[in-house]
């Protein structure tokens, strides 16, 4: 029984490795990409490190149901059923702890100061800190994010040559 509880825990932690979300600012979700968002300059006007932590329901859920599965061949009759039920529990116990041990991330919550003044925040993972003063650009949407200004700023159009008459 434990052989097959140690065999599982493995299983699911390898199934789990990728089931991590990607809290970079230059990774996009299928369902994010070809979406049109609202983007707003701003100015970072304070950081500040964070943990990002892994809700754990993907895992519990995989882990009760490899558990209950394991559990279940464990003896017969009420035997099988408590087994289950005991698999299901350490499972889904397990399943969340490695959920987390793959999924938790260190981050930084960015607090941007926009041109009118306004404030919002974006908690994202960076593997650096944007700098405070650093100009930046929010984009909105399912998937908030901060990234370093990169427009490039053009110049005013000129106007046209004008004629002056001669005389």
């Amino acid at each position: 029984m434990i052989r097959l509880i140690a065999v599982t825990t493995v299983l699911l932690a390898a199934a789990l490795a990728g089931c991590g979300p990607s809290y970079s600012p230059d990774t996009y979700s299928p369902n994010a990409a070809q979406q049109a968002n609202k983007v707003d300059p701003g100015v970072i006007a304070g950081v500040r490190p964070v943990k990002i932590s892994a809700q754990g329901t993907v895992g519990g859920v995989t882990g009760a149901t490899a558990g209950g599965v394991a559990g279940a061949q464990v003896g017969a009759g009420a035997t099988s059923a408590f087994g289950a039920i005991g698999g299901t529990l350490l499972g889904g116990l397990i399943g969340v702890t490695a959920e987390h041990a793959v999924s938790d991330a260190d981050g930084f919550e960015y607090i941007v100061r926009k041109p009118n003044g306004e404030l919002l925040s974006v908690t994202q993972k960076d593997k650096t800190a944007l700098p405070v003063g650093q100009k930046v650009l929010v984009i909105a949407g399912p998937q908030a994010r901060i990234v370093p200004d990169y427009t490039v700023p053009t110049d005013p159009p000129k106007p046209p040559p004008v004629d002056l008459p001669q005389p």
